[in-house]
């Protein structure tokens, strides 16, 4: 029991690490620049470690990126429910494809509606909704295509070692 926990533990702490890393890296998309990585991780994680080690990863990865001027408060929200959601469609379904779209709809969707009112209020930002849902499901959408295909190329390769 403990065993499993602790390589849990270090696999998430690994994607932490590659999540803050990967953060200076974004895709031009039109007029937009898009972080995919962080939805990946969060596809990869609900899969591999499921829910609580998932969203302790998202929460953890934003964190840092707040605190090294990577990212912003809206980090939070969108990695968190995306994480979630992803790993409980996951388990839910059983099925890769479970992961990624709880992913886009936790993030892309959900996400960008509780973003609203922080960057509306907390951060003085007054974006239009339609721009952050447009921006967080691009973004998720990207990011979740590229864990799926990763996790398809594990599971092929029978390297995927499922939630116990």
């Amino acid at each position: 029991m403990f065993g499993g926990i602790m390589k849990k533990l270090i696999i998430a702490s690994i994607c932490v690490a590659l999540g803050v890393v990967l953060s200076t890296t974004s895709i031009p998309v039109g007029p937009a620049r898009i972080f995919p990585f962080q939805h990946m991780i969060n596809v990869i994680l609900a899969v591999v470690v499921g829910a609580r080690f998932s969203v302790g990863a998202a929460f953890s990865t934003s964190c840092l990126r707040n605190v090294l001027a990577l990212g912003s408060p809206l980090a939070f929200p969108g990695s968190m429910i995306g994480a979630w959601l992803s790993a409980y469609l996951y388990k839910k379904y059983n099925a890769l494809w479970a992961a990624a779209l709880g992913e886009i709809i936790g993030t892309g969707l959900i996400g960008a509606l509780v973003s609203y009112p922080i960057a509306h209020f907390l951060l003085g930002k007054p974006l239009a909704l339609l721009t952050l849902i447009t921006s967080f499901a691009m973004s998720s959408v990207a990011g979740a295509c590229i864990g799926f295909i990763v996790l398809q190329i594990l599971s092929r390769r029978h390297l995927l070692h499922k939630e116990a």
